[in-house]
């Protein structure tokens, strides 16, 4: 199915995953920023869509079994299904296979092609991570809270720095199509 050379990128992906998670955040209330949404681009733009998928299906599933790999406390275990961050998890595994498939079924040979799709994976992570929140912080915290007050806790506050970070992700994936061209196989 994978070979050994996707296998080990997959591998190195997850590990960095885990490691961005927690190395590039900080608290900004409920929603920390952090640095997720630049990975979940770059892994997207440099492995295949089932890589993808499996790289974040394991970080997410390495979470959920105890280790300490999420960027918000308790920052691992099976009880982070009820934190209202918890949506963002799988807007990332969606949004990087999104970016994979984007940059695999297109000719993303410039920066406007590669800036839109690196656009709309930031905004596919926001579907599911607002939803949720929206939903955890009604039915499980129990704060009756509208889509206005959601937006304000998160996405006002993150979308500038997740608009710069998919600006960078296009710049950092032509810049290394460009020296490794074969970077999608």
């Amino acid at each position: 199915m994978f070979s050994t050379k996707i296998l080990i990128r997959t591998a190195f992906f997850t590990a960095l995953i885990a490691i961005v998670s927690l190395i590039g955040r900080f608290s900004a209330g409920l929603v920390p920023f952090s640095l997720m949404p630049f990975m979940v681009l770059i892994s997207g733009f440099w492995l295949p869509p089932k890589a993808v998928a499996l790289a974040f299906s394991a970080y997410i599933l390495l979470g959920l079994i105890g280790l300490p790999v999420f960027a918000s406390p308790p920052f691992g275990g099976p009880s982070y299904l009820l934190q209202p961050t918890f949506g963002f998890l799988p807007g990332f595994l969606l949004a990087g296979i999104f970016v994979s498939w984007g940059c695999r079924k297109f000719v993303i040979n410039n920066f406007l092609k590669s800036l839109g799709l690196s656009f709309l994976g930031v905004l596919i992570i926001y579907i599911p991570g607002l939803l949720y929140l929206w939903w955890a912080l009604n039915f499980i915290v129990g704060s009756e809270i509208g889509w206005v007050g959601v937006l304000q806790v998160g996405f006002w506050p993150f979308l500038g720095f997740d608009l710069f970070k998919a600006i960078l992700g296009a710049i950092i994936f032509l810049q290394i199509k460009s020296r490794i061209p074969d970077i999608r196989k």
